[in-house]
């Protein structure tokens, strides 16, 4: 399994929810501040409708109040939230013209996605906003770099990444992430009224179990802990 490339000093991640990025990413995004990259966030949704037994107006501020305290956890300071609906993510034009506008705000030169694939493994259905958010995610970098796919999009100009790299099961390449477990663990940490209603068992004992599996150890890659993405190239 190869390195993932950091020869690029701006990153986007773009995901469905609050603790999306926390849940599979914040390690390896601590090690790329940690470099001096410039890594911002945009959120699809604001996670509202994720707190069992608490309204969507109150738990989607919270859910923001969260994510904002973990990014800036592991060194990022801009974070944007798009507004769709939790749990009603639907890959049209509409998402794909948010998220080129995003890319084309934030001009990075790689990107981060989440999987968007129909299962984590067998038996394990990924959520519909994920599968939406990935898909289209994956098309607005194209589109962003395009002038004629959303006309309406005048300002700012076309902007193309290099990279898209996609958090997980189909790693083809993979960043040692062994010094920054703990970062990743705090920055999961502050979701902590998100994760006291996810379960029973102590905030503390889920975020390790959480950092733990999303940081083991790659097949071919030689590091004690890693965090492994599928890449793809474009022409940025």
């Amino acid at each position: 399994m190869d390195q993932v490339p950091e020869d690029w000093q701006r990153g986007l991640v773009i995901v469905a929810h609050p603790d999306d990025i926390e849940y599979g990413a914040a390690a390896a995004v601590a090690r790329w501040t940690g470099m001096g990259k410039d890594i911002r966030y945009v959120l699809v949704t604001s996670g509202e409708a994720g707190i069992a037994g608490m309204p969507p107006a109150e738990a989607g501020p919270l859910r923001e109040a969260e994510e904002i305290a973990a990014a800036e956890v592991v060194g990022v300071r801009e974070v944007e939230f798009l507004g769709h609906p939790d749990g009603r993510v639907q890959e049209t034009l509409a998402l794909r013209r948010d998220l080129a506008a995003a890319i084309r705000r934030h001009r990075p030169e790689m990107v981060v996605l989440f999987h968007f694939g129909e299962t984590w493994a067998p038996g394990y259905v990924n959520s519909a906003d994920h599968r939406a958010v990935g898909r289209a995610g994956l098309d607005a970098i194209s589109d962003a770099g395009n002038e004629w796919i959303f006309p309406e999009l005048s300002d700012p100009t076309p902007w193309s990444a290099r990279y898209a790299a996609v958090v997980g099961p189909n790693a083809t390449h993979a960043v040692d992430v062994t010094s920054t477990i703990d970062l990743a663990a705090a920055s999961l940490a502050a979701h902590r009224r998100y994760l006291e209603v996810l379960s029973e068992e102590p905030v503390e004992s889920q975020v390790r179990a959480i950092v733990e599996t999303a940081t083991s150890p790659k097949e071919g890659f030689a590091a004690a802990r890693a965090v492994g993405f599928e890449l793809y190239h474009f022409g940025g």
